[in-house]
């Protein structure tokens, strides 16, 4: 029996890897923290630990008692713009959480380590974005994942562990938290609308990003095990169509059947302009059709109507408050 384990399972991307690896006949055990993720999302088929990566000893026991073929690490606080200003926090949970792992992976020599990195790394490179450039990440979040990265190519080089690294962007779907005010547009949208609130907008709406739906995404991290050519390789994956944040707005609307009010609040520090080149993910796992913008959304819209508003709360530890958006410390 193939046994995997699946760090931050109960959030987003990792609720819908984690059924993957299933479908795939892994034996699959889920850990994740419940900061951001919600125990609901975890297949019922998998084994559910509450725990955090930051917890070494916790870590140990695990892998210890589950001799883990291979680690699939999703874990991270993804809220990219908000990593300015929890600068600490970001470091010790996208960076040293992400150390204690490789660190037991080296020791209990798994067979691949498959990490979620982020289009981040690249900053405001010129688009598309390929894995060939050097990144130049322009936030502390891009950064610690980039370390991570750099850490992984280290961890091969002395100890023989072997990696596959993805770097998705924008990524929508079920199981995002559509109550966390500061990262995942899509959910954001969608949870303003269903309360009669006004979408908000950074600046002008002409930011473009290629948003991405997650059933695209998930299979392919899957199985990437299976695939020898991905190890050791640094891949992009996500949607090859972009749009504006005022026309994600637009279809957002008309996939839930709503008409909203805009609001365009204050710019705010962010790249403008970002999506990345795919030729190496088609090549490595073929040319599936892709899930278009308002299919995407539409599937998205309905799981969202089952799970109902939920409350945006506000990120209670802030450790720098110079240039905070003032609208996200909005009741």
């Amino acid at each position: 029996m193939i046994t995997s384990l699946v760090t931050g399972g109960a959030g987003f991307i990792g609720a819908h890897v984690a059924r993957e690896l299933l479908k795939l006949g892994h034996q699959v055990v889920v850990l994740d923290d419940l900061s951001g993720g919600f125990e609901e999302n975890v297949p019922t088929e998998a084994t559910f630990v509450q725990g955090s990566i930051l917890d070494h000893e916790l870590l140990a026991r695990l892998f210890e008692q589950h001799k883990f073929d291979y680690v699939y690490h999703l874990a991270a606080y993804a809220a990219e713009g908000l990593s300015h200003f929890i600068r600490r926090f970001n470091y010790q949970n996208n960076l040293v959480g992400s150390v204690n792992l490789i660190n037991e992976s080296i020791k209990h020599k798994i067979k691949c380590f498959v990490f979620t990195s982020s289009i981040a790394t690249y900053g405001a490179l010129e688009p598309p974005m390929r894995e060939d450039m050097t990144p130049q990440p322009e936030d502390p979040y891009g950064v610690a994942k980039y370390a991570v990265e750099l850490d992984l190519k280290c961890a091969h080089e002395m100890f023989g562990l072997d990696y596959v690294i993805f770097r998705p962007h924008n990524v929508y779907g079920e199981y995002q938290n559509l109550g966390d005010r500061y990262r995942n547009v899509v959910g954001i949208f969608m949870n303003q609308l269903m309360q009669g609130k006004p979408l908000t907008i950074f600046g002008d709406g002409e930011q473009k990003r290629a948003f991405s739906y997650v059933g695209d995404i998930a299979p392919h991290i899957a199985n990437c095990v299976n695939i020898k050519e991905s190890y050791g390789e640094v891949i992009n994956i996500g949607a090859d169509q972009e749009y504006s944040v005022n026309e994600l707005a637009t279809t957002v609307m008309e996939s839930m059947g709503l008409e909203g009010m805009i609001r365009h609040v204050e710019a705010r520090n962010e790249v403008q302009i970002a999506w990345s080149d795919h030729s190496k993910a088609h090549r490595l796992f073929g040319t599936d059709r892709a899930t278009t913008l308002r299919e995407g959304l539409d599937q998205m819209v309905d799981w969202a109507k089952r799970t109902g508003i939920k409350k945006s709360s506000k990120f209670e530890n802030i450790e720098v408050t110079e240039k905070l958006p003032p609208v996200w410390l909005e009741d």
